[in-house]
């Protein structure tokens, strides 16, 4: 029987995110991590939107969208998006839709278009606001979308959050001024009821706003398997994070071939796996990065995922917090953009080179085994700058750009 010192205090909700490009395991990491949890004794809850419904495939069990028990302390739902929509959106939507139809726009399309990008991921975010007020469970682990589209999502309630508490205090009076003047402008005018529908929506992205950006209740973790694509877009997802405020405590690597694995056919795969496990190492620093093998069988199934759950922690307790902060700082001034990048134990007779190239920015060190390559993403804000100087200073690259175009 392993002993565990438990991470959770009493009446303390923990949220962790799993994300990475599809097909990198996140599923089954979720499945496995809240198995882990519910052993130890915290009563679990596994959310996915997928809508290959990946949870019931894992836990061999049919999963739908309420609480689901799958083992002792764990639960799991199936979110259905449009569903959640419907539910929290669909006032809002029709007055929307009405209103692009009486431009002159087809109602089918109308539809469309008042559904907006990406609402249906944001709608299932929003079930762990609902769930954490109802306080039912001690961990909630969300399956998340592939790890571009995801972020994006988590940068809605800050960005209706700051219009909130206005909307909030005008909503009545301009409900009965867009009445008033509806026969004036031949539009039709939001009742009292969307715009209660909107301000309580509000409200609810502003809660889940501060729940994902508390690095004490909700924890970011990146997967990637050690190969070239997924490790680039973990890359940008912890650069995205860090300017969406989301802590990411955590970096799995899967699906590593052993090197117990002779078989001449694997050979090279094992030897490239080498190469970007160490460049993993160095790209997302100071982040701890946890390795897990390539089984010798599908996970599916209460044991499996038992067991890949037990090769991840062993005896940790997975709600623990691995980092708290961001390996990267921004800082952004007028005409200029500062961004400050820890590089441990990195000289600067070591620091060989600085390069930008497009959207990338590769800082190249030398060290006893050869040149090594870090390759940071840029924001998007950097895209339009000139990338100005690079400083090292107490263990930080500090580089700078500047906008060209004020300049002129």
């Amino acid at each position: 029987m392993r002993s565990y010192v438990l991470e959770l205090p009493n009446n303390k909700l923990r949220v962790i995110l799993y994300t990475g490009k599809g097909g990198t395991g996140k599923s089954v990491i979720a499945c496995a991590t809240g198995l882990k949890t519910a052993s130890i004794g915290y009563k679990t809850l596994i959310i996915s939107s997928d809508p290959a419904h990946t949870l019931g495939d894992a836990f061999e069990k049919k999963i739908t969208d309420l609480p689901t028990m799958v083992f002792k302390n764990l639960w799991a739902i199936q979110i259905d998006p449009i569903k959640e929509m419907e539910k929290n959106y669909s006032m809002i939507q029709e007055w929307l839709a009405s209103l692009l139809s009486a431009k002159g726009i087809e109602e089918t399309l109308a539809y469309e278009i008042a559904s907006l990008p990406g609402m249906t991921h944001l709608f299932a975010l929003l079930k762990i606001e609902e769930l954490a007020k109802e306080q039912q469970f001690d961990v909630i682990i969300l399956d998340t979308v592939p790890s571009g589209e995801a972020l994006r999502y988590l940068y809605f309630p800050k960005l209706f959050g700051s219009i909130s508490r206005k909307l909030i205090s005008l909503a009545g009076s301009i409900a009965g001024i867009a009445r008033f003047i509806e026969p004036i402008v031949g539009l039709p005018a939001p009742k009292k009821e969307v715009f209660k529908s909107e301000v309580e929506l509000i409200k609810r992205l502003e809660n889940l706003g501060e729940i994902l950006k508390d690095a004490d209740t909700t924890s970011l973790r990146l997967i990637a398997n050690p190969d070239a694509f997924s490790i680039e877009n973990a890359r940008r997802t912890l650069i995205f994070s860090s300017l969406y405020g989301i802590n990411v405590d955590l970096v799995i690597i899967n699906k590593i071939i052993p090197e117990k694995v002779n078989d001449p056919y694997f050979n090279n795969w094992i030897g490239l796996q080498k190469k970007w496990l160490s460049e993993a190492e160095v790209s997302f620093y100071p982040l701890p990065i946890k390795r897990l093998m390539l089984f010798d069988s599908e996970l599916k199934g209460i044991e499996m995922l038992k067991r890949s759950g037990d090769e991840l922690f062993t005896n940790e307790d997975p709600t623990k917090i691995y980092f708290k902060g961001s390996p990267f700082k921004i800082i952004n001034e007028e005409n200029k953009l500062t961004l400050i990048v820890k590089v441990p134990f990195v000289s600067k007779e070591e620091l060989k080179e600085v390069e930008r190239i497009g959207d990338e920015l590769l800082v190249k060190v030398n060290t006893e085994v050869g040149d090594i390559i870090r390759v940071i993403p840029l924001p998007t804000v950097a895209l339009r700058m000139k990338l100005s100087k690079a400083k090292l200073l107490n263990n930080e690259l500090q580089i700078s750009f500047v906008d060209e175009y004020e300049r002129k």
